[in-house]
């Protein structure tokens, strides 16, 4: 394979340029005002995909956002690859506390970026990762050397949960139908420490609802008499951990995966220090589950957090009431070995079980995801760390992350084929947030390292 630096070399201008051009499509998923951007992007991805060569490229329909397919099938014998990303984005709100317009990316040095760093909504969540697999296609599509089938299914609802996605791969596993899923949706740990995700914890969220009397009531003629639904919640809440940092729903742990020595061990090489952690939080000291590293809490241990409380009296002044109701938004992040409607279940029981008689308890299920794993000795993963050895002149260290990607597992599910990770991004972007960026090097060492990702799968396959 010709070097693809020699190829990225002689098109800096131009590669930057197209995501560009991608990114002032201000596709956001969540707001319908941008159904018709959103629309928009879909189509300039298509047309793109047509003007690099790529076969069949459809946008399909859904009850929501357009689904982008295109293929590039070589030869039956070889490999297939399913390269999977999405161009919707995250709303840029609030717009005041971005240094420039979201949506009219510029480059801007940083400390972390002294090359420079895309600064746009999208940049790295996912536009400029997911664009990053359609430029290594050209590299390879130049080079008259395209190692592996390889088809690309690019959603626009995946920041709004990919609701039409399970529909749309239930209905075309035929079409979908591979040996292995690439994506890069998630980060490495710095860019001289590269990465590859291999596993995600799932989720259940819940809200719950503590009810006491029939009506908000004077604290003086009733305090005292009277269980306070906030009272209660509060040490409801308080008892779901023990003193060792423990979640105390029944069967919780049931079938948790214990995580070898061995991998343990792997996985404290990823350089992390402490006291950088709880400075860059502002936090005195960390908190967690007795026998775990604070990395290993992040991301082999399943959690429990309350993320909002709320009831009563909030405004201005004074107000002194009982609350007739209290409320809370509670997510587990689940691992390996978890199901989040067992789980969610256990956690209604428990719920249930500890509230006093003074109060009546309703918990609302909301959206759930199953974790994923993948193992070091997968031949997709090797293929990848194979990869970044190459273009980074280090092995890539394994992680498993603290975050849900509901989608992965469900791929496993409906194609029966496992995903392999392979994330640019960094920590420090701030994806979600205003001024997120991407940093120039990461854009093109993704291009650079995943050509060598086919030609190394197509030798391990």
């Amino acid at each position: 394979m010709t070097d693809p630096k020699t190829f990225i070399e002689a098109n800096k201008e131009r590669l930057l340029d197209e995501l560009f051009s991608l990114l002032r499509i201000p596709s956001i998923s969540a707001d319908p005002a941008y159904n018709s951007d959103v629309a928009k992007c879909a189509e300039h991805i298509a047309e793109h995909m047509n003007s690099l060569g790529i076969d069949s490229v459809e946008i399909f329909p859904t009850a929501g956002h357009p689904i982008v397919y295109g293929e590039c099938l070589v030869e039956p014998d070889l490999p297939t690859v399913l390269v999977y990303g999405h161009y919707d984005v995250q709303p840029a709100d609030p717009i005041d506390l971005w240094d420039n317009d979201p949506f009219e990316p510029i480059i801007k040095t940083t400390k972390i970026h002294p090359e420079g760093a895309i600064f746009a909504r999208g940049a790295c969540d996912d536009k400029g990762q997911m664009f990053m697999h359609l430029k290594a296609f050209e590299i390879m599509k130049s080079n008259g050397e395209i190692p592996c089938n390889i088809k690309f299914m690019i959603e626009g609802e995946e920041e709004v949960g990919s609701s039409n996605l399970e529909p749309f791969v239930a209905s075309h596993k035929e079409k979908l139908a591979c040996d292995t899923i690439l994506i890069s949706d998630t980060g490495m740990i710095s860019n001289t420490t590269p990465s590859i995700t291999t596993g995600l914890r799932g989720l259940s969220y819940v809200e719950v609802e503590v009810t006491g009397p029939n009506r908000d009531l004077h604290s003086g003629l009733y305090g005292g008499a009277v269980a306070n639904p906030l009272n209660v919640l509060a040490k409801m809440v308080a008892s779901l951990h023990d003193d060792n940092g423990q979640i105390t729903v029944e069967g919780f742990y049931d079938g948790v995966e214990i995580v070898s020595t061995e991998e343990r061990a792997l996985m404290a090489k990823a350089p992390f220090s402490q006291e950088e952690f709880k400075e860059s939080i502002g936090i005195g000291d960390v908190w967690g589950e007795e026998g775990y590293s604070t990395p290993e809490r992040t991301s082999i241990r399943p959690t429990l957090d309350v993320n909002g409380m709320w009831g009563g009296y909030t405004g201005e002044g004074a107000k002194t009431v009982i609350p007739s109701k209290a409320y809370a938004k509670i997510s587990m992040r689940l691992v390996p070995g978890q199901n989040p409607e067992a789980i969610t279940e256990k956690f209604i029981k428990h719920f249930k079980a500890i509230a006093p008689d003074s109060v009546a308890i309703n918990v609302t299920p909301h959206h759930g995801g199953l974790p994923y794993v993948t193992h070091t000795t997968n031949p997709a993963y090797q293929a990848a760390s194979k990869a970044y050895q190459k273009t980074f002149g280090k092995a890539a260290l394994p992680v498993r992350s603290g975050g849900s990607i509901p989608i992965v597992a469900l791929f496993e599910q409906q194609l029966g084929a496992k995903s392999i990770l392979m994330g640019f991004g960094l920590d420090s972007d701030a994806i979600h947030s205003p001024n997120e960026h991407y940093g120039v090097f990461n854009y093109f060492k993704g291009i650079e390292t995943i050509p060598y990702f086919y030609e190394n799968y197509a030798k391990q396959k």
